[in-house]
């Protein structure tokens, strides 16, 4: 059973982009604390649904903690434009980073938490070196920036990764979480908290399944969190 507590991160991209405020307003009233933003460039994938200005804004109207996924091939740059921004966590792939150690050195300096992120098919031996420098490791479950694609499932291997990354975290006596991203769902969320996963980013399979409130969806990921939780517990 983890002994920490399970963070849900909504995926701003999934909220009512016409209506950024509004949504995020919704979202702090349902008690939720952090606020997962996607930065992508348009060239690591084919998407590229926030621009840096809208996130400035979005820090004018709102103290939640933003957890920070840059999805690029010029890490640095957005690394440095998050930083002038204020946030709170920044999470880079490791398949586009050259200067890993600057780039978490960079992070770190200004006070804000590091994570590194892996495609599904990346292998955690990457991580070899890397592990005891970050706060988080963020591991993506379908291939970045193609969530639009509803044919696209979460991969089959998702919940033995974030099993494998666990031990991992474990052998080394770290504290590490694992975050995970990508067709977080009602119905993979408890075997994914039993792995190991302790921040689930909510989109559109979770926290903002139409037809249902923001409010009844949120107590719908809750007791998925605590089914996870209770797995295997006597």
């Amino acid at each position: 059973m983890h002994d920490k507590a399970i963070v849900i991160a909504p995926s701003i991209m999934c909220a009512d982009l016409c209506s950024l405020e509004k949504s995020v307003k919704e979202i702090e009233r349902a008690g939720l604390d952090t606020l997962h933003v996607d930065i992508i460039d348009g060239a690591f994938s084919p998407s590229m649904p926030l621009g840096i200005d809208t996130v400035k804004k979005l820090r004018e109207v709102t103290d939640m903690d933003f957890d920070v996924h840059i999805m690029s091939n010029n890490n640095e740059f957005f690394i440095q434009e998050m930083l002038n921004i204020g946030v709170q966590q920044i999470s880079f792939h490791l398949e586009t980073s050259i200067h890993i150690d600057r780039y978490i050195n960079m992070i770190r300096k200004n006070g804000v938490k590091v994570g590194v992120a892996l495609n599904p098919a990346t292998p955690l031996s990457v991580l070899d070196y890397v592990l005891p420098q970050v706060d988080t490791v963020l591991l993506m479950l379908i291939n970045p920036g193609f969530a639009t694609d509803k044919n696209e499932s979460q991969v089959s291997y998702a919940t033995q990764k974030v099993e494998d990354l666990s031990k991992l975290i474990q052998k080394k006596g770290l504290h590490t979480r694992i975050e995970v991203d990508g067709r977080v769902s009602l119905d993979t969320i408890p075997e994914l908290v039993r792995a190991g996963a302790e921040i689930l980013v909510a989109g559109t399979t979770s926290l903002f399944i139409s037809n249902n409130s923001l409010n009844e969806n949120k107590l719908l990921v809750e007791e998925a969190i605590t089914q996870g939780l209770n797995i295997g517990v006597k």
